[in-house]
């Protein structure tokens, strides 16, 4: 799917630069083609970045995935650099109220893994409400520990006994993508990607970053202040270590590519 998007190679990393009505495009095409894989669709920005600069291993999940959308400002800021002009954000949770709107037209099926019952619940609460026509098939919410063999083969039965058109993970940066890669093999739906904060967002529990702060890159002081504790790290030392190296790797004087090679290679 890659190939068929224009993309913009950050610190070693493939994102994919888009519409959002293009993502969507390949999300029905996914459920309504079923080829009998799960598609993985990464949605992030920085914070993926530079956990795949990090990571090699980490970095090799994202290279993989069949679709990586850019959630943040700094790939859609960098690809204009790099002469994409036309480079636009997209939020996870944009995409998922997109979505959510063509399946109540078609009566597509969401099963939701991660976060906690409440919010769970909240989420289906509001979303029968607001796309009756959309099927929510399951909701989990896992514990906050390592699962035994025995609890996530029962969780991935639990998933596929519903054969969801889509299986939205919300548990986190890097945890939701490490679980999707590790069971997509085994999943029963063309596609599983992962919205981070999007179930809490669309739930109603968490107030979502206004467009026009996610737009001017204001989103990181937006969510600083509602989530001091969780973020001061990576926006105060961990971004200021990614702004260097990328403006390293704009300028030419390092280059970052050694790391995609590795990852393509790893997946052949």
């Amino acid at each position: 799917m890659k190939s068929i998007f224009p993309t913009v190679e950050i610190l070693g990393s493939e994102v994919n630069i888009l519409e959002l009505e293009d993502a969507v495009k390949a999300m029905l095409d996914w459920i309504e083609k079923p080829d009998g894989n799960c598609h993985q669709i990464i949605v992030t920005g920085f914070h993926g970045l530079w956990e795949g600069f990090k990571n090699p291993e980490f970095g090799t999940i994202l290279n993989l995935a069949d679709l990586w959308i850019p959630d943040g400002i700094a790939p859609v800021w960098i690809a204009r650099i790099k002469g994409l002009t036309k480079a636009r954000r997209i939020p996870g949770a944009n995409l998922m109220e997109r979505f959510l709107q063509l399946a109540d037209r078609k009566e597509f099926s969401s099963f939701f893994y991660g976060d906690t019952d409440d919010t769970l619940e909240k989420l289906k609460q509001r979303l029968q409400t607001s796309y009756p026509g959309h099927r929510i098939v399951g909701t989990f919410s896992p514990p906050f520990r390592a699962l035994t063999p025995e609890e996530d083969d029962k969780i991935v039965q639990i998933i596929n006994d519903k054969r969801p058109d889509v299986v939205w993970v919300g548990l986190g940066m890097p945890k939701q993508e490490r679980w999707i890669f590790e069971h997509k093999e085994k999943l029963n739906a063309p596609i599983a990607i992962g919205v981070g904060a999007a179930f809490r967002f669309l739930a109603g529990k968490v107030k979502r970053v206004p467009e026009w702060a996610g737009d001017t890159g204001l989103e990181w002081a937006w969510r600083l202040v509602m989530e001091p504790k969780k973020l001061w790290r990576r926006d105060f030392i961990e971004g200021p270590q990614f702004l260097m190296h990328v403006t390293l790797e704009i300028a030419g004087i390092r280059k970052y590519r050694y790391q995609y090679q590795r990852n393509k290679k790893s997946s052949k």
